[in-house]
């Protein structure tokens, strides 16, 4: 039976608290590198990654850290994972690993890695601190992927464009042309493109959001039951 605070830390993460279309943070890569399904996904998964093992660690020694040394233990572990899956990225996908290029280190410096590992990791229990982690990182990388099909498809006609570089030359024949003889629209695969793309999406939400909520006329009527 799933306890309610987890089920709160997945709706949080998922939906509620979502980094990319409610908090708002990791904006660079966001935008930057999510003109494919390929490279989103692989940027989203590999900073999942580097948040829960962070904030697993965090948790850990969290009672062992001075409190006036915090930051800096906390950038240097998550500077120490990154430089572990960026080593791991540029030997095995190293064609995906060029294109990714500076976005991999500058998971250092992304605002959701850091502001889970201070306001939840070093505050709470091992196992909900990864699992808050995992479901921040999947919040994000679900926005990524999302924003990456719209731009891919938009700016291209195709998804997953790319996915040999990961897997491979075999992989080119999975790619998917959604758009046949499309010609092409190059705004949506350039960084404005990004800008509306995640504009869409927050509206999208925010609809969502404003249906589920209750009517006036169904308060009343609550409140008169």
């Amino acid at each position: 039976m799933i306890s309610a605070e987890t089920r709160e830390i997945i709706y949080n993460g998922l939906w509620k608290q979502n980094p990319g279309i409610v908090q708002l943070l990791g904006l660079c890569p966001l935008l930057a590198i999510s003109n494919t399904v390929v490279n989103s996904l692989s940027l989203g998964l590999a900073t999942t990654l580097v948040m829960a093992v962070a904030s697993g660690s965090v948790s850990l020694v969290r009672n062992f850290i001075p409190h006036e040394i915090r930051l800096p233990t906390f950038v240097l572990i998550i500077a120490a994972l990154v430089t572990v899956v960026q080593l791991l990225m540029n030997a095995y996908v190293h064609p995906l690993y060029l294109v990714l290029g500076i976005f991999i280190p500058l998971i250092t410096t992304n605002c959701i890695v850091l502001a889970r590992v201070e306001t939840f990791a070093s505050k709470r229990s091992t196992s909900h601190s990864v699992l808050d982690a995992l479901m921040m990182g999947l919040g994000l990388t679900l926005v990524l992927v999302v924003l990456g099909a719209l731009r891919e498809v938009a700016g291209k006609g195709t998804l997953f464009s790319g996915l040999d570089l990961a897997l491979g030359p075999a992989a080119r024949e999975w790619v998917v042309t959604v758009l046949p003889d499309y010609q092409g629209f190059l705004l949506a695969v350039l960084p404005p493109g990004a800008f509306l793309g995640l504009g869409l999406l927050i509206a999208l939400k925010n609809w969502i959001e404003g249906m589920r909520a209750p009517r006036p006329a169904q308060l009343t009527h609550a409140l008169q039951g």
